[in-house]
């Protein structure tokens, strides 16, 4: 089963949420990260992510799995888009659940900074004063 992937569309949470729906599961934690409109200072007019697919994939896998060994969850689930992306749109969503809160949010927590961290997505930003800038993975 897939728990992480790339998406290169908008995609409804609903179904993803309902995915980790669990008789064990008594609590659930998401992050939704969406496309602002400043980074540093500097305003956003948009930007593209782009991926290193085979190796993304991979290795979010991996780090699913690691929140899995880790933490006393039920399961848990992450979606990152890829291409052009619009202020205000869905960039990232993690979704965790577990029997109890504070293993759900520890999860939460640990999944989308390693997915920032460690996964070869590169996000192209464009300024509003017509620069445009890479940046990876950390920003």
């Amino acid at each position: 089963m897939q728990r992480f992937c790339l998406a290169e569309a908008p995609f409804e949470i609903a179904p993803l949420r309902a995915a980790l729906l669990d008789a064990r599961a008594g609590a659930y934690a998401g992050f939704e990260g969406w496309v602002r409109d400043h980074n540093d200072g500097r305003g956003v007019q948009g930007l593209r992510y782009q991926a290193y697919a085979a190796l993304a994939q991979a290795e979010g896998e991996r780090i699913l799995a690691e929140a899995l060994e880790r933490f006393a969850i039920v399961d848990a689930r992450c979606v990152h888009r890829v291409g052009e992306l619009a202020i205000g749109e869905l960039a990232i969503w993690v979704g965790v659940s577990a029997a109890h809160r504070d293993a759900a949010f520890a999860a939460c927590r640990f999944v989308i900074d390693e997915v920032k961290a460690r996964v070869p997505i590169w996000k192209h930003e464009r300024y509003a004063d017509g620069a445009a800038d890479w940046l990876h993975p950390d920003t």
